[in-house]
């Protein structure tokens, strides 16, 4: 089963943007320099933290790296195989996300057993398998320029498809200024918001907890709509 289209997919994909850049405002700001969504940047911070360079770390950051890509791969296998089967896989997707999420919660919990560094990975390592199953989700859905987890394609089209880049070819001319603007508000609203509850005293536990929340409730959306979408209701 596909996923919604339109505006449907449009403010569920924007929903989920704002939410990846609440969690990557958690990992980077308590959880030690560290994206779990961004691995551009932790790609560049590996290679500066083994270099020696900027006082980065490089443990935690190949932890989210791996851990992203594993969960790329589970991600794949799970979707692909629902696909398969003709059963609603983006709500399946979500709802997986959302486990993990919510593990990570926990795991995040102040007063967990075992050493911090050690939680703090685990934390880590639950997040970016989370994000790395979020961006296979969002390549199968295919929402244009909504990739949840990357801005900087968006924010070069935005410009370049705008009165001041002028080209057709990518996109001046047509609506999809609107699109690429929403898509780079709503993960600089996410940083902001992240950043924001954890200023004001949040603990990172529930700030991921409100997101796992956000997102079991849009798989349990998503899974109404697309069980009514059958044929026959069934």
């Amino acid at each position: 089963m596909e996923p919604p289209s339109g505006t449907a997919l449009t403010v569920i994909m924007v929903g989920l943007t704002v939410a990846t850049g609440v969690l990557d405002a958690v990992s980077f700001l308590t959880l030690g320099q560290v994206f779990t969504a961004t691995q551009t940047g932790n790609l560049l911070f590996l290679g500066f933290g083994i270099a020696g360079q900027g006082g980065l770390p490089v443990a935690a950051t190949a932890v989210s790296i791996a851990a992203f890509l594993l969960g790329a791969a589970l991600g794949a296998r799970l979707e692909s195989t629902l696909a398969v089967g003709q059963r609603p896989w983006f709500p399946a997707a979500l709802a997986a996300e959302a486990a993990l999420l919510f593990a990570a919660a926990v795991a995040a919990w102040e007063g967990g057993p075992g050493p911090v560094l050690g939680r703090r990975h685990v934390v880590v390592a639950l997040m970016a398998v989370a994000m790395g199953m979020r961006n296979v989700t969002s390549m199968r859905a295919a929402a244009p320029d909504l990739t949840t987890t990357v801005e900087t394609r968006a924010m070069a089209a935005l410009v370049s498809g705008s009165p001041l880049g002028h080209d057709r070819k990518l996109g001046y001319g047509s609506r999809a200024g609107a699109r690429r603007l929403t898509s780079v508000t709503a993960m600089f609203a996410g940083g902001l918001l992240g950043a924001g509850l954890l200023g004001l005293g949040t603990r990172p536990t529930l700030v991921i907890l409100l997101v796992a929340v956000f997102v079991a409730a849009t798989a349990f959306l998503m899974y109404g709509l697309t069980h009514g979408r059958r044929p026959n209701g069934g």
